[in-house]
């Protein structure tokens, strides 16, 4: 027989965690659905494309007893930038509620050949090309980009690589409140748009030019081996840990909800998948929620998929 007195007391107003209303938008094709779906699956209460004229009336009255998504996007009849902006630094700045703006980008390209595949028409710009409406689209959700406290850019997820990021952001059992992500990525196809710290590591040894360190990738402790014995290593690996332990802690107490690290080199393989492995590692130590994603290491891995498919 159990002993009352081992069980875990209830939550109390005191220990309860504050309620949540995540506002989730992007332009269409992003995979917004994707994270409300996924946002639902977590215990959220979901409501999609809901008219930003009720917003007010929704939220009125008591704070909700669990957590609340909110999809909106430039569907809704009476879409305003400024209206949800309004409406969400309001919530943010009331006392006992976390409000977060979730914008899910994503580059015009990758739209377009999304919607080539689906063969929907683009609601801005029916009767156009889609890359008309992706255009109008994205100038019409340009304020909120701009405002968004997290943004996934969803360019190079699958859908399930989407649903695992916005688990990892918005899963009610986390301990922290701020979620860092880690992530490499190759300067030869751009920095990450959502990147907030973007570390340059292309100064250091490059196991590129080892033929047989070539085909594997950071992660691979040889080659994290080989990067080590850079003269400069572990200087660099001091202040990064360093500044990490500083600005984390100042970031989450400024309410910021999300954070991605960067790191970057030529080919996004070696020295930068190294070096977010190292930092995660660091992070998930130190008690800080981590999710890693290896940009270009994934993209290989499909291509070769692809390749090995056809």
């Amino acid at each position: 027989m159990t002993d009352d007195s081992d069980l875990p007391s209830p939550p109390t107003a005191e220990t309860a965690p504050p309620p949540r209303i995540v506002f989730v938008t992007g332009p269409s094709g992003a995979g917004r659905t994707t994270a409300i779906n996924t946002l639902e699956d977590l215990g959220y209460e979901a409501i999609d494309n809901l008219p930003l004229s009720l917003l007010p009336r929704l939220l009125e009255g008591p704070a909700p007893d669990r957590p609340m998504a909110l999809g909106t996007d430039t569907r809704n009849r009476d879409f305003s930038a400024a209206t949800l902006i309004a409406i969400f630094e309001q919530l943010h700045d009331t006392p006992g509620i976390i409000a977060d703006l979730l914008y899910l980008d994503c580059a015009p390209n990758v739209l377009r050949r999304r919607f080539s595949e689906t063969r929907r028409r683009h609601h801005p710009a029916p009767d156009a090309d889609p890359g008309t409406g992706i255009a109008l689209e994205r100038d019409m959700l340009g304020p909120l980009r701009s405002h968004s406290s997290i943004m996934v850019d969803t360019s190079d997820l699958t859908p399930q690589q989407l649903r695992s990021e916005i688990a990892a952001l918005f899963a009610k059992d986390r301990q922290s409140h701020m979620a860092v992500s880690v992530t490499s990525f190759s300067y030869r196809h751009g920095i990450p748009p959502a990147a907030d710290l973007v570390f340059d590591c292309r100064f250091l040894r490059n196991p590129h030019y080892d033929r047989g360190l070539k085909p594997r990738d950071g992660r691979d402790p040889e080659v994290q081996a080989y990067v080590a014995v850079d003269p400069r290593f572990e200087a660099f690996v001091a202040q990064l840990v360093a500044m990490s332990d500083l600005l984390l802690p100042a970031y989450e107490d400024e309410g910021k909800s999300h954070l991605t690290i960067a790191f970057g080199c030529t080919g996004g393989q070696h020295r930068s998948v190294a070096m977010a492995e190292i930092m995660a590692a660091h992070l998930a130590e130190a008690g800080w929620q981590v999710s890693k994603r290896h940009r270009e290491v994934e993209q290989r891995r499909l291509n070769t998929s692809a390749v090995a498919r056809s």
